[in-house]
Protein backbone atom coordinates (compact mmCIF):
# COMPACT_ATOMS: atom_id res chain seq x y z
CA UNK A 1 0.00 0.00 0.00
CA UNK A 2 1.37 3.37 -1.00
CA UNK A 3 1.73 6.11 1.61
CA UNK A 4 1.18 9.18 -0.51
CA UNK A 5 2.12 11.56 2.30
CA UNK A 6 5.66 10.17 2.66
CA UNK A 7 6.41 11.27 -0.87
CA UNK A 8 5.80 15.03 -0.65
CA UNK A 9 5.47 18.11 1.57
CA UNK A 10 1.70 17.49 1.71
CA UNK A 11 0.57 16.09 5.06
CA UNK A 12 -2.66 14.22 5.68
CA UNK A 13 -3.83 17.12 7.85
CA UNK A 14 -3.16 19.54 4.95
CA UNK A 15 -5.08 17.30 2.55
CA UNK A 16 -8.03 16.87 4.92
CA UNK A 17 -8.24 20.62 5.47
CA UNK A 18 -8.04 21.57 1.78
CA UNK A 19 -10.59 18.90 0.78
CA UNK A 20 -13.07 19.92 3.48
CA UNK A 21 -12.76 23.65 2.72
CA UNK A 22 -13.09 23.11 -1.04
CA UNK A 23 -16.13 20.85 -0.82
CA UNK A 24 -17.87 22.77 1.96
CA UNK A 25 -20.53 24.24 -0.34
CA UNK A 26 -20.72 21.36 -2.81
CA UNK A 27 -23.03 18.38 -3.26
CA UNK A 28 -20.22 15.87 -3.54
CA UNK A 29 -16.60 15.31 -4.47
CA UNK A 30 -13.35 13.75 -3.35
CA UNK A 31 -9.58 13.76 -3.62
CA UNK A 32 -8.41 10.66 -5.48
CA UNK A 33 -4.73 9.71 -5.03
CA UNK A 34 -3.17 7.03 -7.20
CA UNK A 35 0.18 5.32 -7.67
CA UNK A 36 0.56 2.75 -10.43
CA UNK A 37 3.33 0.49 -11.67
CA UNK A 38 2.94 -1.34 -14.94
CA UNK A 39 4.92 -3.53 -17.32
CA UNK A 40 4.56 -5.06 -20.75
CA UNK A 41 6.80 -7.67 -22.36
CA UNK A 42 6.43 -8.77 -25.99
CA UNK A 43 7.92 -11.71 -27.87
CA UNK A 44 7.52 -11.62 -31.63
CA UNK A 45 9.35 -13.14 -34.59
CA UNK A 46 11.52 -15.44 -32.42
CA UNK A 47 12.83 -12.70 -30.15
CA UNK A 48 11.90 -10.38 -27.32
CA UNK A 49 10.84 -7.22 -29.16
CA UNK A 50 10.12 -4.98 -26.18
CA UNK A 51 10.13 -4.86 -22.40
CA UNK A 52 8.60 -1.76 -20.83
CA UNK A 53 8.20 -0.66 -17.23
CA UNK A 54 6.50 2.53 -16.11
CA UNK A 55 5.31 4.15 -12.92
CA UNK A 56 2.91 7.02 -12.37
CA UNK A 57 1.79 9.05 -9.39
CA UNK A 58 -0.81 11.79 -9.14
CA UNK A 59 -4.17 12.98 -7.89
CA UNK A 60 -7.55 13.98 -9.25
CA UNK A 61 -9.66 16.49 -7.29
CA UNK A 62 -13.38 16.66 -8.02
CA UNK A 63 -16.14 18.97 -6.80
CA UNK A 64 -19.79 18.57 -7.80
CA UNK A 65 -22.72 20.97 -7.46
CA UNK A 66 -26.02 20.03 -9.05
CA UNK A 67 -25.10 18.90 -12.59
CA UNK A 68 -21.79 20.79 -12.73
CA UNK A 69 -18.64 18.69 -12.28
CA UNK A 70 -15.38 20.56 -11.73
CA UNK A 71 -12.22 18.47 -12.05
CA UNK A 72 -8.52 19.16 -11.70
CA UNK A 73 -5.61 16.72 -11.71
CA UNK A 74 -1.83 16.79 -11.32
CA UNK A 75 1.06 14.35 -11.57
CA UNK A 76 2.69 16.18 -8.66
CA UNK A 77 1.41 15.45 -5.16
CA UNK A 78 2.33 18.55 -3.18
CA UNK A 79 0.71 21.17 -1.01
CA UNK A 80 0.97 23.83 -3.73
CA UNK A 81 -0.47 21.66 -6.49
CA UNK A 82 -3.43 20.64 -4.32
CA UNK A 83 -4.05 24.29 -3.36
CA UNK A 84 -3.94 25.29 -7.04
CA UNK A 85 -6.43 22.57 -7.89
CA UNK A 86 -8.65 23.75 -5.05
CA UNK A 87 -8.66 27.29 -6.43
CA UNK A 88 -9.52 25.97 -9.91
CA UNK A 89 -12.49 24.05 -8.53
CA UNK A 90 -13.73 26.98 -6.45
CA UNK A 91 -13.47 29.26 -9.47
CA UNK A 92 -15.53 26.91 -11.62
CA UNK A 93 -18.21 26.56 -8.93
CA UNK A 94 -18.04 30.08 -7.46
CA UNK A 95 -21.73 30.90 -7.97
CA UNK A 96 -23.07 27.45 -7.10
CA UNK A 97 -24.15 26.08 -3.75
CA UNK A 98 -24.99 22.58 -2.55
CA UNK A 99 -25.24 20.35 0.52
CA UNK A 100 -22.35 17.92 0.89
CA UNK A 101 -23.41 14.30 0.72
CA UNK A 102 -21.41 12.45 3.39
CA UNK A 103 -23.15 9.11 3.18
CA UNK A 104 -20.96 6.29 1.91
CA UNK A 105 -21.38 2.64 2.95
CA UNK A 106 -18.49 0.53 4.22
CA UNK A 107 -17.38 -3.02 3.49
CA UNK A 108 -14.58 -5.17 4.89
CA UNK A 109 -14.74 -7.78 2.10
CA UNK A 110 -11.82 -7.84 -0.34
CA UNK A 111 -12.09 -9.67 -3.65
CA UNK A 112 -8.34 -10.03 -4.34
CA UNK A 113 -5.08 -9.97 -2.42
CA UNK A 114 -2.85 -6.94 -1.83
CA UNK A 115 -0.06 -8.12 -4.11
CA UNK A 116 2.34 -6.65 -6.63
CA UNK A 117 2.36 -9.11 -9.54
CA UNK A 118 5.17 -7.23 -11.28
CA UNK A 119 7.63 -7.75 -8.42
CA UNK A 120 6.48 -11.27 -7.45
CA UNK A 121 8.09 -12.82 -10.52
CA UNK A 122 11.47 -11.82 -11.95
CA UNK A 123 11.83 -10.41 -15.45
CA UNK A 124 14.09 -13.35 -16.32
CA UNK A 125 11.41 -15.88 -15.37
CA UNK A 126 8.81 -14.06 -17.51
CA UNK A 127 11.20 -13.99 -20.48
CA UNK A 128 11.81 -17.70 -19.96
CA UNK A 129 8.08 -18.48 -20.20
CA UNK A 130 7.68 -16.41 -23.38
CA UNK A 131 10.61 -18.23 -25.00
CA UNK A 132 9.11 -21.58 -23.94
CA UNK A 133 5.82 -20.53 -25.60
CA UNK A 134 7.67 -19.73 -28.82
CA UNK A 135 9.60 -23.03 -28.81
CA UNK A 136 6.54 -25.11 -27.88
CA UNK A 137 4.42 -23.77 -30.73
CA UNK A 138 7.12 -23.79 -33.39
CA UNK A 139 8.02 -27.41 -32.64
CA UNK A 140 4.36 -28.39 -32.61
CA UNK A 141 3.65 -28.19 -36.32
CA UNK A 142 5.46 -27.24 -39.50
CA UNK A 143 2.53 -25.01 -40.44
CA UNK A 144 3.41 -22.48 -37.68
CA UNK A 145 4.80 -19.36 -39.35
CA UNK A 146 4.52 -16.74 -36.62
CA UNK A 147 4.23 -16.68 -32.82
CA UNK A 148 3.52 -13.63 -30.71
CA UNK A 149 3.25 -13.78 -26.93
CA UNK A 150 2.99 -11.08 -24.30
CA UNK A 151 2.68 -10.34 -20.61
CA UNK A 152 1.06 -7.20 -19.17
CA UNK A 153 1.00 -6.49 -15.44
CA UNK A 154 -0.12 -3.67 -13.18
CA UNK A 155 -0.32 -2.80 -9.52
CA UNK A 156 -2.41 0.23 -8.61
CA UNK A 157 -2.67 1.75 -5.11
CA UNK A 158 -5.41 4.29 -4.48
CA UNK A 159 -6.61 6.44 -1.61
CA UNK A 160 -9.84 8.45 -1.62
CA UNK A 161 -10.19 11.36 0.83
CA UNK A 162 -13.61 12.86 1.38
CA UNK A 163 -14.74 15.92 3.29
CA UNK A 164 -14.44 15.48 7.05
CA UNK A 165 -11.27 13.39 6.86
CA UNK A 166 -12.91 10.17 5.67
CA UNK A 167 -10.33 8.01 3.83
CA UNK A 168 -10.71 4.78 1.84
CA UNK A 169 -7.87 2.74 0.34
CA UNK A 170 -7.35 -0.16 -2.06
CA UNK A 171 -4.53 -2.03 -3.81
CA UNK A 172 -5.44 -3.53 -7.20
CA UNK A 173 -3.33 -6.11 -9.01
CA UNK A 174 -4.02 -6.98 -12.67
CA UNK A 175 -2.29 -9.26 -15.16
CA UNK A 176 -2.84 -10.54 -18.69
CA UNK A 177 -1.11 -13.22 -20.78
CA UNK A 178 -1.74 -13.41 -24.55
CA UNK A 179 -0.66 -15.78 -27.32
CA UNK A 180 -1.17 -15.37 -31.07
CA UNK A 181 -0.13 -17.98 -33.64
CA UNK A 182 -0.25 -17.82 -37.44
CA UNK A 183 -0.49 -21.03 -39.46
CA UNK A 184 0.03 -21.50 -43.21
CA UNK A 185 -1.33 -24.42 -45.21
CA UNK A 186 -1.57 -24.72 -49.00
CA UNK A 187 -0.75 -21.04 -49.36
CA UNK A 188 -3.50 -19.93 -46.95
CA UNK A 189 -2.64 -18.11 -43.71
CA UNK A 190 -4.87 -17.86 -40.65
CA UNK A 191 -4.33 -16.63 -37.08
CA UNK A 192 -5.59 -17.78 -33.69
CA UNK A 193 -5.48 -15.60 -30.61
CA UNK A 194 -6.15 -16.51 -26.97
CA UNK A 195 -5.44 -14.88 -23.63
CA UNK A 196 -6.11 -15.14 -19.90
CA UNK A 197 -5.93 -12.74 -16.99
CA UNK A 198 -7.36 -11.32 -13.79
CA UNK A 199 -6.48 -9.81 -10.41
CA UNK A 200 -3.95 -12.41 -9.29
CA UNK A 201 -0.26 -13.12 -9.64
CA UNK A 202 1.24 -14.46 -12.86
CA UNK A 203 1.94 -17.76 -11.11
CA UNK A 204 -1.73 -18.33 -10.37
CA UNK A 205 -2.22 -18.61 -14.13
CA UNK A 206 1.08 -20.13 -15.24
CA UNK A 207 1.79 -22.82 -12.62
CA UNK A 208 1.89 -26.47 -13.74
CA UNK A 209 2.75 -25.31 -17.25
CA UNK A 210 -0.74 -23.81 -17.66
CA UNK A 211 0.74 -21.55 -20.33
CA UNK A 212 0.58 -24.61 -22.60
CA UNK A 213 -3.24 -24.54 -22.39
CA UNK A 214 -3.22 -20.98 -23.77
CA UNK A 215 -0.89 -22.05 -26.59
CA UNK A 216 -3.08 -25.04 -27.44
CA UNK A 217 -6.21 -22.91 -27.60
CA UNK A 218 -4.59 -20.29 -29.86
CA UNK A 219 -3.34 -23.11 -32.11
CA UNK A 220 -6.79 -24.77 -32.18
CA UNK A 221 -8.50 -21.50 -33.22
CA UNK A 222 -5.97 -20.95 -36.02
CA UNK A 223 -6.44 -24.55 -37.21
CA UNK A 224 -10.22 -24.13 -37.30
CA UNK A 225 -9.87 -20.93 -39.31
CA UNK A 226 -7.62 -22.73 -41.82
CA UNK A 227 -10.51 -25.09 -42.58
CA UNK A 228 -13.18 -22.38 -42.70
CA UNK A 229 -15.25 -21.45 -45.72
CA UNK A 230 -17.04 -18.16 -46.55
CA UNK A 231 -19.92 -17.31 -44.22
CA UNK A 232 -23.53 -17.30 -45.43
CA UNK A 233 -25.58 -14.10 -45.20
CA UNK A 234 -29.17 -13.30 -44.35
CA UNK A 235 -31.61 -13.46 -41.48
CA UNK A 236 -31.29 -16.69 -39.51
CA UNK A 237 -31.16 -18.33 -36.11
CA UNK A 238 -27.93 -17.83 -34.14
CA UNK A 239 -26.61 -19.87 -31.22
CA UNK A 240 -24.09 -17.97 -29.12
CA UNK A 241 -21.61 -20.08 -27.17
CA UNK A 242 -20.93 -19.54 -23.45
CA UNK A 243 -18.36 -17.15 -21.97
CA UNK A 244 -16.69 -14.52 -24.15
CA UNK A 245 -19.65 -14.08 -26.60
CA UNK A 246 -21.28 -12.12 -23.74
CA UNK A 247 -19.18 -9.21 -25.05
CA UNK A 248 -22.18 -8.70 -27.35
CA UNK A 249 -24.43 -8.25 -24.28
CA UNK A 250 -21.84 -5.94 -22.71
CA UNK A 251 -21.71 -3.66 -25.74
CA UNK A 252 -25.22 -3.80 -27.17
CA UNK A 253 -27.14 -3.87 -23.88
CA UNK A 254 -24.81 -3.10 -20.96
CA UNK A 255 -23.83 0.40 -22.05
CA UNK A 256 -27.49 1.25 -22.51
CA UNK A 257 -28.08 0.42 -18.83
CA UNK A 258 -25.43 2.86 -17.49
CA UNK A 259 -26.89 5.72 -15.44
CA UNK A 260 -25.55 8.72 -17.36
CA UNK A 261 -27.07 7.66 -20.69
CA UNK A 262 -30.44 7.13 -19.00
CA UNK A 263 -30.35 10.37 -17.01
CA UNK A 264 -29.70 12.23 -20.28
CA UNK A 265 -32.38 10.09 -22.00
CA UNK A 266 -29.99 9.05 -24.77
CA UNK A 267 -30.34 5.32 -24.05
CA UNK A 268 -32.97 3.15 -25.72
CA UNK A 269 -33.85 1.92 -22.19
CA UNK A 270 -34.29 5.31 -20.45
CA UNK A 271 -38.11 5.15 -20.10
CA UNK A 272 -38.52 1.37 -19.73
CA UNK A 273 -37.84 0.81 -16.00
CA UNK A 274 -40.15 -1.91 -14.66
CA UNK A 275 -41.17 -2.98 -18.15
CA UNK A 276 -40.52 -6.18 -20.06
CA UNK A 277 -37.44 -5.57 -22.21
CA UNK A 278 -36.31 -9.17 -22.79
CA UNK A 279 -37.65 -12.68 -23.16
CA UNK A 280 -38.76 -14.57 -20.06
CA UNK A 281 -35.80 -16.34 -18.50
CA UNK A 282 -33.31 -13.62 -19.43
CA UNK A 283 -31.61 -12.29 -16.28
CA UNK A 284 -28.61 -9.97 -16.58
CA UNK A 285 -26.50 -8.79 -13.65
CA UNK A 286 -23.42 -6.62 -13.28
CA UNK A 287 -21.27 -8.01 -10.49
CA UNK A 288 -18.13 -6.42 -9.06
CA UNK A 289 -17.76 -8.99 -6.27
CA UNK A 290 -16.41 -12.13 -7.98
CA UNK A 291 -13.04 -13.09 -6.50
CA UNK A 292 -9.97 -12.22 -8.60
CA UNK A 293 -11.94 -11.34 -11.74
CA UNK A 294 -10.77 -8.64 -14.12
CA UNK A 295 -13.84 -6.48 -13.59
CA UNK A 296 -14.02 -6.94 -9.80
CA UNK A 297 -13.28 -4.16 -7.32
CA UNK A 298 -13.35 -3.96 -3.53
CA UNK A 299 -14.47 -0.32 -3.80
CA UNK A 300 -15.19 1.73 -6.89
CA UNK A 301 -13.26 4.91 -7.70
CA UNK A 302 -15.50 6.98 -5.45
CA UNK A 303 -15.05 4.66 -2.46
CA UNK A 304 -18.42 2.88 -2.69
CA UNK A 305 -18.22 -0.91 -2.14
CA UNK A 306 -19.06 -2.81 -5.32
CA UNK A 307 -22.05 -5.14 -5.39
CA UNK A 308 -24.06 -7.55 -7.50
CA UNK A 309 -26.56 -5.35 -9.33
CA UNK A 310 -29.55 -7.06 -10.99
CA UNK A 311 -30.20 -5.14 -14.21
CA UNK A 312 -32.81 -7.32 -15.93
CA UNK A 313 -34.69 -10.06 -14.05
CA UNK A 314 -36.72 -12.59 -16.02
CA UNK A 315 -37.05 -10.07 -18.81
CA UNK A 316 -38.05 -7.10 -16.61
CA UNK A 317 -35.78 -4.01 -16.37
CA UNK A 318 -34.94 -3.56 -12.68
CA UNK A 319 -31.93 -1.23 -12.30
CA UNK A 320 -29.36 0.93 -14.00
CA UNK A 321 -25.66 1.03 -13.06
CA UNK A 322 -24.95 4.20 -11.09
CA UNK A 323 -22.11 6.31 -9.79
CA UNK A 324 -22.83 8.81 -6.99
CA UNK A 325 -23.32 11.82 -9.30
CA UNK A 326 -25.92 10.28 -11.61
CA UNK A 327 -27.60 8.42 -8.74
CA UNK A 328 -28.14 11.66 -6.82
CA UNK A 329 -29.59 13.43 -9.87
CA UNK A 330 -31.88 10.44 -10.55
CA UNK A 331 -32.94 10.21 -6.88
CA UNK A 332 -31.52 6.74 -6.38
CA UNK A 333 -28.33 5.22 -4.93
CA UNK A 334 -24.89 4.35 -6.25
CA UNK A 335 -24.41 0.72 -7.25
CA UNK A 336 -20.63 0.97 -6.78
CA UNK A 337 -20.17 1.48 -10.53
CA UNK A 338 -18.21 4.76 -10.50
CA UNK A 339 -14.98 4.12 -12.41
CA UNK A 340 -12.11 6.02 -14.02
CA UNK A 341 -9.13 4.90 -16.08
CA UNK A 342 -6.73 6.78 -13.80
CA UNK A 343 -6.36 10.02 -11.82
CA UNK A 344 -6.42 12.09 -15.02
CA UNK A 345 -10.04 11.12 -15.73
CA UNK A 346 -13.42 11.94 -14.26
CA UNK A 347 -15.66 9.22 -12.83
CA UNK A 348 -18.34 7.66 -15.05
CA UNK A 349 -20.86 4.88 -14.37
CA UNK A 350 -19.25 1.80 -15.90
CA UNK A 351 -19.71 -1.96 -16.09
CA UNK A 352 -17.67 -4.42 -14.00
CA UNK A 353 -18.46 -8.11 -14.76
CA UNK A 354 -21.62 -8.16 -16.89
CA UNK A 355 -23.35 -11.53 -17.03
CA UNK A 356 -26.43 -13.31 -18.29
CA UNK A 357 -27.35 -16.00 -15.76
CA UNK A 358 -27.94 -19.67 -16.62
CA UNK A 359 -31.27 -21.10 -17.69
CA UNK A 360 -32.44 -24.70 -18.08
CA UNK A 361 -31.70 -25.72 -21.67
CA UNK A 362 -28.63 -27.47 -23.07
CA UNK A 363 -26.51 -26.32 -25.97
CA UNK A 364 -27.34 -29.57 -27.77
CA UNK A 365 -31.06 -28.76 -27.57
CA UNK A 366 -30.41 -25.38 -29.15
CA UNK A 367 -28.31 -26.79 -32.00
CA UNK A 368 -30.90 -29.52 -32.74
CA UNK A 369 -33.68 -26.91 -32.97
CA UNK A 370 -31.94 -24.98 -35.77
CA UNK A 371 -32.50 -26.03 -39.39
CA UNK A 372 -30.25 -23.34 -40.85
CA UNK A 373 -28.17 -20.89 -38.84
CA UNK A 374 -24.79 -20.30 -37.29
CA UNK A 375 -23.03 -21.18 -34.05
CA UNK A 376 -20.87 -18.24 -32.88
CA UNK A 377 -18.15 -19.28 -30.43
CA UNK A 378 -16.01 -16.15 -30.20
CA UNK A 379 -15.95 -12.50 -31.25
CA UNK A 380 -13.35 -9.93 -32.19
CA UNK A 381 -14.05 -6.26 -32.70
CA UNK A 382 -17.42 -4.57 -33.07
CA UNK A 383 -19.20 -1.25 -33.23
CA UNK A 384 -22.18 -0.06 -31.19
CA UNK A 385 -24.42 3.00 -31.18
CA UNK A 386 -25.43 3.55 -27.54
CA UNK A 387 -28.50 5.64 -28.39
CA UNK A 388 -30.15 2.96 -30.52
CA UNK A 389 -28.29 -0.12 -29.32
CA UNK A 390 -27.45 -1.00 -32.96
CA UNK A 391 -24.33 -3.14 -33.30
CA UNK A 392 -22.08 -4.96 -35.75
CA UNK A 393 -19.82 -7.73 -34.37
CA UNK A 394 -17.19 -9.81 -36.14
CA UNK A 395 -17.07 -13.54 -35.37
CA UNK A 396 -13.54 -14.91 -34.91
CA UNK A 397 -14.77 -18.50 -34.55
CA UNK A 398 -18.11 -19.65 -35.95
CA UNK A 399 -19.73 -22.68 -37.61
CA UNK A 400 -22.65 -23.45 -39.88
CA UNK A 401 -25.67 -25.22 -38.40
CA UNK A 402 -27.51 -27.42 -40.89
CA UNK A 403 -30.49 -29.63 -39.99
CA UNK A 404 -29.72 -29.53 -36.28
CA UNK A 405 -26.02 -30.36 -36.60
CA UNK A 406 -22.85 -28.27 -36.39
CA UNK A 407 -21.22 -28.12 -39.82
CA UNK A 408 -18.16 -26.48 -41.33
CA UNK A 409 -16.30 -23.59 -39.70
CA UNK A 410 -17.06 -20.30 -41.43
CA UNK A 411 -15.00 -17.14 -41.87
CA UNK A 412 -16.09 -13.53 -42.22
CA UNK A 413 -19.42 -13.76 -40.37
CA UNK A 414 -20.72 -10.56 -38.77
CA UNK A 415 -23.72 -10.29 -36.46
CA UNK A 416 -25.90 -7.25 -37.06
CA UNK A 417 -28.79 -6.00 -34.93
CA UNK A 418 -29.79 -3.88 -31.97
CA UNK A 419 -29.64 -4.74 -28.28
CA UNK A 420 -33.28 -4.10 -27.31
CA UNK A 421 -34.59 -6.25 -30.20
CA UNK A 422 -32.12 -9.08 -29.68
CA UNK A 423 -33.12 -9.43 -26.01
CA UNK A 424 -36.67 -10.24 -27.12
CA UNK A 425 -35.50 -12.81 -29.68
CA UNK A 426 -33.79 -15.02 -27.08
CA UNK A 427 -35.84 -18.24 -27.04
CA UNK A 428 -33.52 -20.59 -25.13
CA UNK A 429 -31.06 -19.93 -22.29
CA UNK A 430 -28.48 -22.60 -21.55
CA UNK A 431 -27.43 -24.20 -18.26
CA UNK A 432 -23.71 -23.82 -19.05
CA UNK A 433 -22.82 -20.26 -17.94
CA UNK A 434 -19.11 -19.58 -18.29
CA UNK A 435 -16.89 -16.63 -17.39
CA UNK A 436 -14.67 -15.10 -20.06
CA UNK A 437 -10.92 -15.88 -19.79
CA UNK A 438 -10.07 -12.44 -18.36
CA UNK A 439 -9.07 -10.27 -21.30
CA UNK A 440 -11.73 -7.53 -21.58
CA UNK A 441 -11.11 -3.79 -21.67
CA UNK A 442 -14.08 -1.46 -22.09
CA UNK A 443 -13.84 1.93 -23.77
CA UNK A 444 -16.11 4.86 -22.98
CA UNK A 445 -15.55 8.60 -23.42
CA UNK A 446 -11.87 7.99 -24.17
CA UNK A 447 -11.30 5.91 -21.02
CA UNK A 448 -10.40 2.22 -20.88
CA UNK A 449 -11.14 0.09 -17.80
CA UNK A 450 -10.76 -3.68 -17.23
CA UNK A 451 -14.07 -5.59 -17.36
CA UNK A 452 -15.40 -9.13 -17.42
CA UNK A 453 -18.33 -10.84 -19.13
CA UNK A 454 -20.13 -14.17 -18.78
CA UNK A 455 -23.11 -15.99 -20.21
CA UNK A 456 -24.48 -19.46 -20.95
CA UNK A 457 -25.20 -20.62 -24.49
CA UNK A 458 -28.25 -18.81 -25.87
CA UNK A 459 -30.46 -19.22 -28.93
CA UNK A 460 -31.49 -16.07 -30.77
CA UNK A 461 -34.43 -16.84 -33.05
CA UNK A 462 -33.88 -14.08 -35.59
CA UNK A 463 -30.72 -12.16 -36.36
CA UNK A 464 -29.10 -10.62 -39.41
CA UNK A 465 -25.83 -12.30 -40.38
CA UNK A 466 -23.47 -10.52 -42.74
CA UNK A 467 -21.40 -13.01 -44.71
CA UNK A 468 -18.75 -13.34 -47.41
CA UNK A 469 -20.30 -16.18 -49.44
CA UNK A 470 -21.04 -15.09 -53.01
Amino acid sequence: MSNFFNKSDLTRQDADKIVSETLNNCDDGELYLEESKSESILLDDNKIKSSNYSSDLGFGFRAISNEVVAYSYSNEISKDSLKNSSENLKSTLKSIRGTYNHEIPKSNKKFYEDINPIEQKTLESKLEVLNKVNDFLRKKDGSVKQVTASFAGEQKSIEIIRSGGEALTDVRPLIRFNVSVMLEKNGRKETGVYGIGGRQSYDDYLKNDNWKNVCEEAFRIASVNLESKPAPAGEMKVVLGPGWPAILIHEAIGHGLEGDFNRKKTSAFHDLMGEKVASEGVTIVDDGTIDNRRGSLTIDDEGTPTERTVLIENGILKNFMQDRHNARLMNTRSTGSGRRENYRHIVLPRMRNTMMLSGNQTQDEMIKSVDKGIFAVSFGGGQVDITSGKFVFNCTEAYEINNGKIGSPIKGATLIGDGPSILKEVSMVGNDMMLDPGIGTCGKAGQGVPVGVAQPSILIDKMTVGGTKL
